[in-house]
């Protein structure tokens, strides 16, 4: 358990009044600070998971290449441990295999290169699996970061950035979805900044 706790050396520097009858007011402000420490710590996590998906883990007694989000083979690999992380009793790399030819509809996807993809996951905590069987799971925690990992990359990050190559013209729909207003929202104000930030975008290409 992690216990937080915010200490004051000189009470002046809470900016606030410092008689007894305003310690109400002082124990509010190192409340304040302790949960703004907490908050960092949790976009501190969620930063360095991100920061360490590209680089090497250690897998056993050797080390693997990380996982490269703009390599599609990984992206392929990361959805078919999603896609096979409700199997009651796991998953093969057969079977691993078979779901990544499935989602890429190519069968050029070979079991070795199964098992591999297969230890990138395990050495990043997205898969694991048990000694002296065959079998893969993928745990809750790791299924949901996996999750989280596609829709930030294929349903945030790209569709915000062709957007902004796209200049939409006419007039709007009469009824649309509220993602479909967050979508373009988000389209005009990156188009701003790019332009705030001298960086030219070209046309998607016909």
């Amino acid at each position: 358990m992690l216990r937080l706790e915010a200490t004051c050396h000189h009470a002046k520097e809470l900016r606030c009044r410092r008689s007894l009858d305003h310690f109400g007011q002082i124990t509010g402000r190192l409340a304040g600070m302790a949960d703004r420490f907490a908050t960092m710590l949790d976009c501190a996590d969620t930063g360095f998971l991100l920061d360490e998906l590209p680089l090497p883990a250690q897998t056993g007694t050797g080390r693997i290449a990380g996982i490269d989000l703009n390599k599609a083979r990984i992206r392929a690999a990361l959805a078919a441990a999603l896609a096979l992380a409700p199997a009651p009793g796991g998953f093969t790399a057969a079977e691993f295999t078979a779901e990544v030819r499935h989602l890429t509809r190519h069968d050029g996807y070979t079991t070795r290169q199964a098992a591999y993809d297969l230890r990138k996951l395990r050495g990043k905590g997205l898969a694991d699996k048990p000694s002296r069987t065959r079998r893969y799971h993928v745990p809750p925690d790791a299924a949901r970061t996996i999750a989280a990992l596609l829709v930030l990359r294929d349903q945030v990050i790209a569709p915000i950035l062709a957007g902004v190559r796209t200049n939409h013209t006419g007039p709007k729909p009469a009824i649309s979805a509220a993602i479909d207003r967050d979508y373009d929202n988000l389209r005009t104000a990156m188009q701003t900044l790019f332009q705030h930030l001298g960086i030219q975008t070209q046309p998607a290409a016909p």
